[in-house]
């Protein structure tokens, strides 16, 4: 089941990042993922957001954070090789 973002929504995210951190490039978005304790911080491209299996990723975010997440930027409740795995497969499309 897929989970579809908004195109203002992801705006407003991508504007959120970029606006207090300048190391974030025009066209990408930070991402952090891991667990409660140990979370990592990753940069990926804006156009993840229109694949599936990365909307599949957003919906456990959704469903665990909503739209409040803990680390200013968008959370994404899984394990780095899960999202490693996700995001690899996309940068060869």
């Amino acid at each position: 089941m897929g989970f579809r973002l908004p195109g203002v929504l992801a705006k407003q995210i991508l504007l959120r990042r970029s606006s207090t951190s300048m190391d974030v490039p025009k066209g990408f978005l930070a991402i952090y993922v891991g667990s409660e304790t140990q979370k990592k911080r990753f940069v990926v491209p804006v156009s993840y957001l229109k694949h599936p299996s990365f909307q599949d990723l957003l919906s456990k975010s959704e469903e665990e954070f909503g739209y409040d997440h803990p680390m200013g930027g968008l959370t994404i409740p899984c394990t780095e090789d899960i999202f490693m795995d996700v995001t690899s497969r996309l940068s060869i499309l």
